[in-house]
């Protein structure tokens, strides 16, 4: 029998992974699949997870947010372990999973996941962290590692909303150097973010982002007039697209140099990141993956 190695987080969410548990052992025993499962939970070391893998284990299934994707991935590169993943969807933030079309309902993911075949696509790199949707630094960029775990169980994705609020006093400019060979920014901004997916927050931002191209999407929101920047979010709330707006910079590279004196933060995929000086770069069919939309436009190339 095949074995799929199943790592969860039952606090990923509102908890609908642990009702979901039994329907994710029932489609892979119909498939002739064995699920070895391994939770998540405080004090224990996602490590451990990874533990007797060999090949008879087909890929692992990761249910979570993009945050415990991102652990998951960043374990599997730093023992070497070189096999398909898979992603359910049932965290608060579930960026990447959408933007590769995996279903939100477990019993579709699973189907879904179950027959396809992997997929090579590209994964983000700053210094020696891999992230699997998006990097930032500036305005906002730590209110997912502040906001309270009970609240985004309570609320979901508004609890983020409610603690970016909390921080709009904190509005100021922020100097930073950024450069590529395609694009170079020394000057002051109010956030910069490296795409790797194509969503943040659910917000359609680097809609120009693709899946294989081996190219990371920047976009930097540059200091300015306080009334032009409100008008740039609520463009950015609305899904417009950003071509030729002003205060904003939007170009693709495949690596990054960002330098930075002030007192902010990095993170990656709602996790803590590391400090400055930050090299970022995409490594291209960095991982493979199971139950990619083939037909979707965030699944094709350019």
């Amino acid at each position: 029998m095949n074995k799929v190695k199943f790592i969860y987080n039952p606090y990923s969410g509102e908890n609908t992974i642990v009702s979901g548990i039994d329907t994710v052992i029932k489609i892979h025993q119909k498939y002739g699949y064995e699920i070895v499962p391994f939770r998540i939970s405080p004090g224990v070391n996602m490590e451990e997870a990874f533990k007797g893998l060999d090949e008879t284990y087909n890929y692992i299934l990761v249910a979570g947010g993009d945050g415990t994707v991102d652990t998951a991935v960043n374990h599997m590169k730093r023992l070497n372990i070189d096999i398909p993943i898979a992603i359910l969807p049932v965290g608060t933030a579930n960026d990447f999973a959408k933007f590769i079309g995996i279903p939100e309902n477990v019993g579709r993911a699973c189907e879904k996941i179950i027959n396809s075949e992997p997929r090579s696509l590209d994964l983000g790199k700053v210094n020696d962290k891999y992230f699997i949707n998006v990097a930032s630094t500036g305005l906002f960029t730590d209110v997912s590692q502040k906001t309270d775990v009970n609240l985004k169980n309570t609320i979901g994705k508004l609890a983020y909303y409610v603690k970016g609020l909390e921080q709009l006093h904190n509005l100021r400019k922020l100097k930073i150097k950024v450069k590529s060979e395609t694009a170079f920014f020394d000057g002051d901004m109010y956030l910069m973010m490296v795409f790797n997916g194509q969503t943040a927050g659910n917000l359609n931002l680097a809609y120009k982002a693709r899946i294989d191209d081996g190219l990371l999407d920047v976009i930097i929101i540059k200091a300015g007039v306080i009334k032009d920047t409100i008008t740039l979010f609520i463009k950015m709330l609305r899904g417009d697209h950003l071509e030729n707006t002003a205060g904003l910079i939007y170009f693709k590279s495949d690596k990054i140099e960002v330098d930075c004196n002030e007192d902010i933060v990095t993170d990656i995929d709602g996790e803590r990141g590391p400090d400055f000086p930050l090299t970022i770069e995409c490594i291209k069919g960095g991982i493979e993956v199971l139950g990619v939309n083939m037909n979707s436009k965030y699944g094709e190339s350019i």
